[in-house]
């Protein structure tokens, strides 16, 4: 149903629940325009309804002007992924000239200072309330994405507040999911479950209210059965990488046992059908006990791949969120080891990629 173009890794920020790859993908080794126009045209045959041109910041190539434009007379919905720090009157028109069909802006927070401080990016709430005012002046219809974690859950009211005030027609409170960066920090992002509990009031407060489309995505580490992974591996999603490798999820070239073919080499339809890396996971057979016996196993999928990668080494064991899961207890010491850490430190931070 939907590609997720990552045409670069660059970004001016450096947040530190960042998803991307630990080894970010240099300038040198992206797709080129040639590449990514052939590519958007065997999705368009493939069947593929919806584009989501993403990074890093997706405004750091210059042809995305390009892009957006080819994919808009293939009749493919688009839209824009972005942190909105380079969207100037000049860039906005540029967009809005090419078809684009939506923005979903990110925000690290309603506060200035706190903003900064994760963006590791000066001043970055002016840009981003300029760039959330161009977007709506060109009647381009707007989300704002906002990430949660311990540190800003208690001002989800103002975030509320900020996309109704900006004329957001959909709002997005993400809690952070630990892959990548976030992972590294995981003890300083994840919240206590008070706080949990707290994000999930201010939801249900808010959509009381009505006139602002609200999606919820909760940290799956609370939860009794894991989440699926992109509607099911390999069935719903695909995500291509700024080099081009063809991917089932953001997170999947965490998994060193698998090697994803590249849309230079292979088409689109072909790695969708036949690769080895979306084939391995698709469906229920590879599925061992006690997923393979369950009643959920085609609701949830079996889980995520990568987290069952991330913590316990090995992506074909059941995801150690669910209950049931042998493994449960890492994600318990997790929780616990979360409750004593503060939410200012930081250890690791995704160094910033608008130089390379």
């Amino acid at each position: 149903m939907s590609l997720l173009a990552e045409l670069t890794h660059r970004c001016p920020l450096s947040c530190p629940y960042c998803s991307n790859p630990v080894e970010l993908e240099r300038k040198a080794q992206e797709l080129s325009t040639e590449d990514w126009l052939r590519v958007l045209e065997e999705a368009a045959e493939l069947g593929i309804l919806q584009v989501h041109f993403s990074g890093g910041e997706p405004m750091a190539r210059p042809d995305l002007y390009t892009l957006i434009s080819h994919a808009h007379k293939l009749n493919l919905y688009t839209n824009l992924i972005t942190s909105g720090v380079l969207i100037t009157p000049q860039t906005m028109k540029r967009l809005d000239e090419s078809g684009l069909d939506h923005v979903q802006l990110s925000f690290q927070d309603t506060d200035g200072p706190e903003a900064d401080r994760l963006s590791d990016f000066p001043q970055v709430q002016p840009r981003k309330l300029e760039a959330a005012r161009l977007i709506t002046q060109a009647g381009i219809p707007l989300t704002l994405n906002f990430v949660l974690q311990k540190a800003n859950i208690s001002r989800m009211p103002a975030m509320f507040a900020l996309a109704r005030q900006l004329d957001a027609q959909r709002v997005e409170m993400a809690h952070t999911q630990y892959y990548g960066w976030a992972l590294k920090n995981r003890a300083a992002l994840l919240p206590s479950r008070t706080q949990l509990e707290e994000a999930s009031r201010y939801v249900a407060a808010e959509e009381t209210k009505g006139g602002l489309a609200i999606d919820y995505v909760t940290p799956d580490y609370y939860a009794e059965r894991p989440k699926p992974c992109m509607g099911g591996w390999g069935q719903r999603f695909l995500n291509i990488s700024p080099s081009g490798h063809v991917l089932p999820c953001h997170a999947a070239e965490t998994i060193p046992s698998l090697t994803f073919d590249n849309v230079r080499d292979h088409s689109l339809g072909h790695i969708w059908y036949h690769s080895r890396a979306f084939t391995l996971f698709r469906g229920t057979d590879w599925m061992p006990e006690p997923c393979a016996s369950c009643a959920r196993k085609e609701i949830d999928w079996g889980g995520c791949r990568c987290q069952a990668l991330a913590l316990l080494g090995d992506a074909s064991q059941t995801d150690p969120v669910c209950s049931l899961s042998p493994h449960r207890h890492l994600i318990d010491e997790a929780i616990a080891e979360a409750e004593r850490t503060d939410e200012q430190v930081f250890i690791y931070r995704r160094m910033s990629q608008n130089t390379r």
